[in-house]
């Protein structure tokens, strides 16, 4: 009983790891991504430019993308093949195969 204590313990200390990282991952995003855009944003001011351009945000997107990624890995969203995806779909097929049957009956 105290190995089935420890294992639990140890996955739900690196699930807290997990979603402490990602939370760490979206301050850091948060951080630099403000800095560069006041520092793009003080430029373009002085230099006579628009802000609105893509390189201004390049960093943001692409950034983002892959925190999102981070997001949907700890947080186990997957909207293609979800928590009960694989049940649904056998209890679709035993569905069908149930109605197939009761036709040659």
């Amino acid at each position: 009983m105290d190995i089935d204590n420890n294992e639990k313990f140890e996955r739900a200390k690196k699930r807290v790891e997990e979603i402490k990282g990602f939370y760490i991952h979206l301050a850091v995003y948060i951080v630099i991504n403000s800095f560069i855009l006041v520092n793009v944003y003080i430029r373009t001011m002085a230099e006579g430019e628009s802000f609105w351009q893509f390189p201004t945000f390049f960093t943001m997107i692409f950034w983002g993308i892959g925190l999102a990624f981070h997001w949907a890995h700890v947080f186990n969203y997957n909207p293609l093949f979800g928590k009960n995806w694989e049940e649904r779909q056998i209890q679709k097929y035993i569905e069908k195969d149930k109605h197939e049957a009761d036709k040659f009956k």
